[in-house]
This record gives structure tokens, C-alpha cells and sequence, in this order.
């Protein structure tokens, strides 16, 4: 079964084809992604890589986690779940006065 792993401390220029060659180091990457602004499209410095296998997942860790690329320290963990989040607002807050 495919592990996610969280891979912070990217250099904004690593694209997600970088990414992938790096961790396949470990074992086979199922997908890599680094994750980007909606609005500007620019790195935001952090991605997710899915492994093969948990044992490939374990090795990735051990591999890069504390190690450098591109000249920054990464941070390589297991990936947790999104937690919930309120429903967003559109349209103002009603707690304003209107004039």
C-alpha cells in the first residue's frame, strides 16, 4: 500500500518531475507533487511525495529528512490527514454595521 509522505523546506524553484527523481533514490514514487499559490502559481515551499510501499516511505525518510537540496534543510515526515476546517465565508462578515 502507497504511503504520503510530507516533504517541507523545498527550494521554490524544485518542480514536481525534481521531486520525483530525488525520493526515486529511496524506491519507486507513486506521485510527487509540490504544492503551489492559486493565485501567483509560485512554490510555497512544501510538497507531498507518495511511495510504493511503506518500507519505501521508511527508507525516503531516513534518506532525506534533515538532508539538503538545492541548498535548503528538508523536513521528510509521514503525512497526516487534513484536519477539518470551518466553512469559509464569502461575502462579508455580518457582524459589521451597515452605513
Amino acid at each position: 500500500m502507497a504511503k504520503k509522505l510530507y516533504v517541507g523546506g523545498l527550494p521554490y524553484s524544485t518542480t514536481d518531475s525534481e521531486l520525483t527523481d530525488a525520493f526515486s533514490q529511496a524506491g519507486q514514487v507513486a506521485s510527487a507533487s509540490v504544492i503551489t499559490d492559486r493565485m501567483t502559481g509560485r512554490s510555497k515551499g512544501f510538497g507531498f511525495v507518495e511511495m510504493a510501499t511503506d518500507a519505501e516511505a521508511d527508507a525516503a525518510i531516513t534518506m532525506w529528512n534533515g538532508k539538503e537540496l538545492g541548498g535548503r534543510t528538508l523536513t521528510v515526515d509521514s503525512a497526516r490527514p487534513m484536519a477539518e476546517r470551518p466553512p469559509r465565508r464569502f461575502g462579508g462578515d455580518d457582524r459589521r454595521p451597515r452605513y
